[in-house]
């Protein structure tokens, strides 16, 4: 979708917002719910986007569902583009996954002054701009750090104080990144491993490719490399294989996408964790259309609803 990127993505949100609004499922009666995730690249979100539509299917008398993502994980130009798009449908609730923490806030703040409810999933807004603008969004998700610390800490087995280790964080400006970056920094420090770098892979394979390289390069004695994400782990092992280092250096991912089982089940990767993406779009949309039943306001919705992260190996069940 990239031509001017921008201008096709745009075009492309107008196209899809508007063949559905000429859909007869558009019934005036339903509660209309615009599920906007990060890319749909990552098959993190994909499978988001599957739970949510197989969701609305077994509830297709009860709401309509406009489901739509970015092309990569750092357009929030695109985003805030889509959401605009979703809030001039007038969609009566916006579940969203945004891809920046801040930028994202205005155009949030903008939805509800129209009179939208919004949840969060995912990746948590900023508690400071959200404060900022006077509102209150409920953030529906796991606990990023302590989901990372699990993963961390199974990876501190392997380790022995003083080795050398690298963390390939997400988009930096993103709470979730920051919170998984925090838990590893935790385990690590726990075991007493020596952190000696930490640079962002923007969520993206190729781009923590380079920066994995780059790591090995200047770190040859690297014991391991924690990926943000099961999408930046697939770079990471593919730079442990290129610099001949696999099973020298072990790696660490999250998020339990299909494309990592294999490499868990032969060593690759170590270590994942599963914060089950299909359930944060439910448990997102479920908590948009009990408040809409219940006739809340945004000041109304619950603060925080926690969802389930676990550790998993190739041991796991």
């Amino acid at each position: 979708m990239k031509f001017t990127r921008r201008t096709l993505q745009s075009a492309a949100v107008l196209s899809l917002v508007g063949a559905i609004a000429g859909a007869p499922a558009f019934a005036q009666d339903k509660p209309k719910v615009a599920l906007v995730m990060k890319s749909l690249a990552n098959e993190f979100f994909l499978t988001m986007e599957d739970g949510a539509k197989a969701h609305q299917k077994e509830h297709a008398n009860e709401y309509v569902l406009l489901a739509n993502g970015i092309k990569d994980e750092t357009d929030t130009a695109a985003q805030i583009k889509m959401v605009e798009q979703m809030a001039a449908q007038k969609v009566n609730a916006l579940v969203i996954a945004p891809a920046d923490s801040k930028a994202l806030v205005p155009t949030v703040k903008a939805a509800i002054d129209k009179g939208i409810l919004v949840v969060n999933i995912d990746n948590q807004l900023d508690a400071a701009a959200l404060k900022d603008k006077g509102i209150t969004v409920p953030f529906v998700g796991p606990d990023n750090r302590a989901g990372a610390k699990l993963v961390g800490d199974y990876l501190a087995k392997s380790l022995k104080a003083g080795d050398k280790v690298g963390i390939i964080e997400g988009v930096s400006t993103t709470f979730n990144a920051q919170q998984r970056t925090l838990g590893y920094q935790d385990a690590m420090k726990a075991v007493g491993a020596d952190v000696v770098s930490v640079q962002s892979g923007q969520w993206e394979i190729d781009k923590a490719n380079t920066v994995a390289s780059g790591m090995l390069r200047e770190h040859p004695d690297l014991k391991a490399l924690l990926a943000g994400n099961d999408s930046m782990a697939l770079g990471a092992v593919a730079a442990v294989k290129a610099a001949g280092k696999t099973g020298k250096v072990l790696v660490v991912g999250y998020d339990n996408i299909g494309a990592i089982k294999p490499m868990l089940a032969d060593g690759r990767v170590l270590a994942t964790a599963d914060q089950f993406a299909a359930k944060q779009a439910v448990f997102g949309i479920e908590t948009a259309l009990k408040a809409i039943a219940a006739k809340q306001t945004q000041a109304q919705m619950p603060a925080e609803i926690k969802t389930d992260v676990v550790l998993v190996t190739k041991d796991s069940k």
